[in-house]
């Protein structure tokens, strides 16, 4: 488990150092951009786009984890098609190469033959990330590789990640929008039971350097499996007056149930991936989604993490079925190896019920109470 857990963080920091260049050059990145459609797009988002960043970085966690973890192959999954059409309107298959020759020689054709950004991006793909991080040394748990499972989301918030807004203000600590919910995410999960096991989350751009002008990152992982929790990140104690974090497309019904429970402490934010985190580090109590809008690469790493800490992440439409049916221990939680049936593509992987993500159980019930009595 150690090394898995090192892998994947490594994945995820060559990952961030990829968001970070393409991110560096506004003539670079305008060749990255392609509008999704069909079965790929986000029927959240009138225009869903991605990114080369999204896909080279979806290639590079697929190829680097796989290579060193060859029982995982064909586990390995993501948000992304690997398909990337150039302006000459040639479909190529995104992938990293034998060697960093090919890859530039590849990104050369899909980024209409501009030769020096096929070259920095491949050094990049090929680069050598060295973890400098004891703690990651000290994780000693055995999980057999072959019984798990790898869901990715390359760059979660890719619309914010677009727009490149640096400089946006947090409320409360939090960023209701910005390059700051630009997330890396790498979640695994038991192939038998569905349970996330273990997860990454990697901020790219957490800080940007006021004398170089460059961003600086951070990650933070969680395990969680048969009952043995390990975090990079200590447990965020219950606040006397707990705020929730929504998104800003929530339903009114949503918001107006929440505010006797939080009154003005209704917090919003872009991302599903950044408010997950928002409760993992303890700037909310809770996240609550009406909507499937999110999907499982979205969740599992988060979910991972939260329950390591002791939180979770519960199936609001099956949580609150439970709820008014008179349970009141544990509630049924987001499960990540079983496609929703009678859905094509993307949707057939999405959080169809909507979620509560939570750190403290007792807040968790204090939503249930308040949901379950409300006009939804």
């Amino acid at each position: 488990m150690a090394a898995l857990l090192k892998s994947l963080v490594g994945a995820s920091e060559k990952s961030a150092r990829i968001a970070q260049l393409c991110r560096q050059e506004e003539a670079l990145f305008q060749l990255l951009i392609e509008e999704k459609t069909g079965a790929d797009k986000n029927k959240k988002f009138v225009q869903d786009f991605k990114t080369l960043a999204d896909v080279l970085i979806q290639e590079v966690i697929k190829h680097d984890v796989g290579k060193e973890f060859p029982e995982l192959h064909g586990h390995i999954c993501g948000e992304e098609s690997n398909k990337f059409e150039n302006s000459l309107g040639e479909t190529l298959v995104v992938q990293v190469c034998a060697t960093q020759r090919d890859t530039a020689s590849l990104l050369f054709r899909i980024l209409d033959q501009n030769q020096p950004a096929a070259e920095l991006l491949a050094a990049a793909i090929h680069q050598d990330v060295v973890l400098q991080d004891p703690a990651l040394d000290t994780v000693a748990l055995a999980i057999p590789p072959e019984r798990l499972a790898i869901w990715i989301d390359p760059i979660d918030s890719t619309n914010q990640y677009i727009r490149g807004q640096a400089s946006v203000a947090p409320i409360g600590g939090i960023c209701p929008s910005g390059l700051r919910s630009a997330l890396v995410l790498i979640g695994a999960y038991d192939r038998g039971s569905g349970d996330p096991v273990l997860g990454v989350i990697n901020e790219p751009f957490f800080r940007e350097d006021p004398f170089t002008h460059r961003w600086q990152g951070a990650y933070h992982w969680g395990v969680s499996y048969q009952g043995t929790s390990l975090s990079s990140l200590s447990r965020p104690p219950l606040q006397p007056e707990p705020c929730a974090v929504l998104s800003s497309s929530e339903t009114p019904a949503m918001q107006r149930a929440l505010r006797p429970l939080y009154g003005d402490r209704l917090r919003f934010a872009s991302g599903a991936g950044y408010k997950m985190l928002c409760v993992i580090l303890g700037l909310a109590e809770a996240y609550v989604l009406s909507e499937g809008s999110t999907y499982k690469w979205d969740s599992c790493a988060p979910h991972a993490i939260l329950r390591a800490l002791g939180g979770g992440m519960v199936d609001l439409e099956a949580a609150l079925r439970a709820w008014r049916a008179g349970q009141r221990g544990a509630l049924p939680e987001l499960t990540y190896h079983r496609p929703a049936g009678g859905a094509a593509g993307a949707e057939r992987w999405a959080n169809r019920g909507g979620l509560v993500a939570f750190m403290h159980q007792e807040h968790l019930e204090g939503v249930m109470a308040t949901l379950a009595t409300a006009a939804l």
